[in-house]
């Protein structure tokens, strides 16, 4: 399930979201999780049209160290990053003008 989205691990989720200079919108999948199968395809198509945020998935089965970081309890849950702190968390599958909507003010603040 790997589409277009590059993925995060552990070992680069510092660098590539923490500490990235534009907003980072991080979904938190597993495999196994189908509600995650349905919002990866809105993602990717998201992460298409917007320049202003970049996205990343991270495989939370893989990835457990930043899941319990970041008290992933339910999957899908997409977090958006700015300047390294938590600006806005999505946890369930949204349409896509629905999570584009709770999305927007985090991005604009």
């Amino acid at each position: 399930m790997t589409g277009k989205l590059p993925d995060v691990t552990d070992g680069n989720f510092q660098s590539e979201v923490l500490e990235s200079e534009h907003p980072v919108l991080v979904d938190f999948w597993a495999p196994w999780c189908g509600p995650c199968r349905v919002v990866h395809p809105i993602l990717e198509e998201m992460a298409s049209e917007r320049e202003d945020f970049h996205i990343v998935s991270i495989n939370t089965d893989e990835n457990q160290e930043t899941a319990a970081r970041f008290d992933i309890l339910s999957i899908p849950t997409l977090i958006l990053f700015r300047d390294g702190a938590e600006a806005k968390r999505v946890i369930g599958a949204l349409p896509k003008r629905r999570l584009e909507a709770e999305l927007e003010p985090a991005l604009t603040a």
